[in-house]
């Protein structure tokens, strides 16, 4: 059999082949050009790089050393002040003379009421200081506490004055033994300091406590620079005394990092994070650290680097150029030989030539191996691709015949039993946005690859898989007959390894019945996609059983005509939040009776409708991309807190609040007025000379704020609650009238004739 070889890629047979010389030169040339030139290049590059990221750590370790030690020196400069402090008030407080001896024997015991005042008002004095949050005397013999205010007995000052639960005390009052010169008690709450008095003692009879404002601490502590994420105060431990502009996450590593490689007083890098830990002067136990954030202090190399990768694109491009035009020149001779080839065929008789033409007929050889090959692979490779689409045709009803399933299976190489138990898993699954958008398009492909490998593994040549629709696919399980329960310790299988891919995919696996021949297939499918309705909102990934423990008849899926008109209300007087909570109520009603996905959904697609209209009868912008968008974004969730958080957002952008400028923010202001004393008399001269205008300015400004005139938005506004009240009380007319500001009934009546052309009893009739 003649096989014509292709132009484009067979070797060059059938004229007098080149000297070797020439394929010598052509491929020296492209060697001189990398050697000469992109080396060169690629070094220069490197090296600039590097010495970049060197000097910029160089530069950013004096700097952080610098400020460092600035902020610590001035936190260890407060502190010794408030030592300092906290010694001279306790050397001067005639403690001792007076307070630790006994009172009924004292000369002084007149003076106590002064002395008691005195010591309160060094007590203020030392909590004038921006440090101190609040200071107070314990003793130690005396059920007696002091502070700036009072002084009392301890029960009553650590459950009223001072609250404090009983844990917390037990540990307060336990470390309140021995000398103390400036010790530190933390606890969940605060940070304390303490000294003992008389100072020289082992067994003081006073404690002076103060507590640390955090604030303050967290200021003294904090540095400015854009390049440093937060600094923090921890001790010998590892534990957090203070921190500022540390999230939870950056808490975290540096608790790993001080885990892993202890207090290293050196500046080290690791990963995207810089560490710089500082001993501190005033406790020895103390570490002050900076955490640098080396995204923003690496934007120079990163230029560097584009810059260089710019420069190298510019030589490889005039490099590239200048070679082809050399190699085009002596390749000439080649490409004639290889233009007379085109017309002929190869015959399988072994072509006899010398030299070069030997070589090109050894490279020809190889072509067709590996051209061969490549075919084989690419055939072999399809295979499974169109084994799923086999199985898809399969159950989606294509293929319901016995004999045309048997006969596309051999043409497709799959083998199969005809006769056996087989269940199908509808498994319906939707990825979490804010992760999965970020992934590239081929870290997709190979995670839902990934998936479906998983899934063959757990029974293999008993489990297939093809994917129906873009969100679900469907895994044909073949098992035993005899074993009922087979199809689901599968799905629960098949949970399991989802669960594995929770950060990115959330599912419902539905679960069909067991069918014992191909052409049945489909059924078992479109059993197992309508158990997928039943699915609640308590689960990440859920599986739904042919027996659902969920009826769908217990909820009301849709909105009523007066819940409607309510939400429209609301919007009309702008009571947003009740809009919010209103949906709110919905979702704990709907979880409190365990109502399914399905019911639940089609409940707020019909309130996200209402949203959509009343936004759209003011705005008159209707942007149907977007509130599609809405509706597939609500569709997707799949829990109750992904409900609650979709409709915040939803909530935030439909009814976010205008701008007002300082004229438009006092009619809103007088409007809220009017809604909140609808009731009462609002007489147009009191808002026109608040607002400093004659009624008919006043009046013709407020039509242009607020879109209807003064007498008009009141009147509509108490008939909007007078109809509350006749749809959700039984309060006479009279009643009625007067709790939305009308004289009496005839007056309430008129004006319910005026603007909706009936009276309010009729009104009533036809709503209930």
């Amino acid at each position: 059999m003649k096989r014509r070889i292709p132009p484009n890629r067979s070797p060059e047979l059938g004229a007098a082949s080149p000297p070797p010389r020439r394929h010598t030169l052509f491929w020296r040339l492209f060697a001189n050009y990398f050697l000469l030139i992109l080396i060169p290049v690629i070094v220069a590059c490197v090296l600039a790089q590097v010495l970049v990221v060197r000097i910029i750590e160089k530069d950013a370790e004096r700097f952080n050393n610098v400020m460092m030690s600035r902020f610590s020196e001035q936190t260890d400069t407060e502190l010794q002040s408030l030592k300092t402090h906290m010694i001279n008030i306790l050397s001067t407080s005639r403690l001792r003379s007076v307070l630790l001896t006994p009172m009924a024997s004292s000369p002084d015991r007149q003076l106590l009421p002064e002395l008691l005042h005195s010591l309160r008002e060094q007590l203020q004095q030392l909590e004038s200081d921006d440090l101190v949050d609040r200071a107070y005397y314990y003793f130690v013999h005396e059920d007696l506490i002091i502070d700036s205010e009072t002084y009392t007995n301890k029960s009553y000052y650590f459950s009223s004055r001072y609250p404090m639960d009983l844990n917390r005390r037990n540990k307060l009052e336990a470390e309140l033994s021995g000398k103390k010169m400036m010790d530190f008690m933390d606890s969940s709450a605060t940070l304390t300091a303490s000294i003992s008095y008389p100072f020289n003692t082992a067994a003081p009879e006073v404690y002076l406590l103060v507590d640390v404002n955090p604030d303050k601490l967290q200021e003294q502590i904090h540095i400015t620079e854009s390049w440093v994420n937060g600094t923090a105060i921890v001790d010998d431990a590892g534990k957090l005394i203070s921190q500022t502009g540390l999230t939870e996450q950056d808490q975290q590593a540096l608790q790993q990092r001080i885990r892993t490689e202890g207090m290293a007083p050196q500046f080290t890098i690791s990963d995207k994070m810089g560490l710089s830990f500082l001993t501190s002067s005033f406790d020895e136990s103390w570490h002050y650290i900076s955490m640098i954030d080396l995204g923003t202090l690496m934007k120079p190399v990163y230029i560097t680097r584009l810059i260089s990768w710019l420069f190298l694109i510019f030589f490889l491009t005039v490099g590239a150029l200048a070679s082809y035009y050399l190699s085009r020149r002596l390749y000439r001779p080649i490409r004639e030989i290889r233009e007379g080839l085109k017309p002929h065929y190869l015959s399988g008789e072994a072509l006899r030539h010398e030299g070069d033409e030997f070589d090109v007929i050894k490279r020809y050889s190889q072509f067709i191996m590996t051209e061969n090959k490549e075919l084989f692979q690419m055939v072999s490779g399809m295979l499974p691709i169109v084994q799923e689409q086999f199985f898809t045709k399969i159950l989606l009803g294509q293929y319901r015949d016995a004999l045309s399933i048997e006969y596309y299976a051999k043409e497709i190489e799959f083998a199969y039993s005809h006769e056996a138990a087989r269940t199908v898993l509808c498994i319906s699954f939707h990825y979490d946005p804010p992760v999965y958008d970020g992934a590239s398009e081929s870290t997709k492909t190979f995670l839902l690859t990934e998936l479906k490998d998983k899934i063959h593994q757990l029974a293999p040549g008993m489990v297939w898989i093809c994917q129906t629709r873009p969100d679900i696919l469907a895994c044909i399980v073949q098992h035993d007959p005899i074993r009922e329960d087979h199809p689901e310790y599968m799905a629960e299988s098949v949970r399991l390894i989802f669960l594995e891919y929770s950060a990115y995919y959330k599912a419902t696996i539905g679960i069909g019945k067991t069918v014992h021949a191909m052409e049945e297939l489909h059924l078992s499918y479109e059993h197992a996609a309508a158990m997928l309705k039943y699915r609640g909102l308590h689960s990440m990934i859920e599986i739904c059983t042919s027996q659902p423990n969920r009826e769908l008849q217990q909820w009301d899926p849709f909105l009523s005509v007066q819940e409607v008109q309510r939400i429209l209300n609301q919007y009309k007087t702008r009571e947003y939040d009740k809009l919010l909570q209103s949906v709110f109520d919905l979702l704990e009603e709907g979880k409190s009776k365990d109502a399914a996905a399905v019911q639940m959904k089609y409940l707020l697609a019909d309130v996200l409708n209402t949203w959509i209209r009343a936004v759209e009868s003011e705005r008159n912008e209707l942007n149907v991309p977007y509130y599609s968008g809405l509706f597939e974004r609500m569709n997707r969730c799949m829990t109750w807190d992904e409900l609650k958080r979709c409709f915040e957002d939803i909530h935030r952008f439909l009814f976010r609040m205008p701008q007002a400028n300082s004229r438009s923010q006092q009619f809103i202001e007088i409007v809220d007025y009017i809604h909140k004393h609808y009731d009462q008399e609002l007489s147009i001269e009191y808002f026109a000379g608040m607002m400093n205008m004659s009624i008919g300015h006043f009046s013709r400004t407020f039509k242009e704020e607020v879109g209807e005139k003064y007498v008009e938005y009141i009147a509509k506004y108490r008939l909007m609650k007078a109809k509350q009240f006749l749809l959700e009380t039984d309060l006479k007319m009279d009643e009625i009238a007067e709790k939305v500001g009308y004289w009496g009934r005839n007056s309430l009546i008129r004006a319910f004739r005026r603007y909706e052309g009936i009276t309010p009893a009729k009104y009533r009739n036809i709503h209930q």
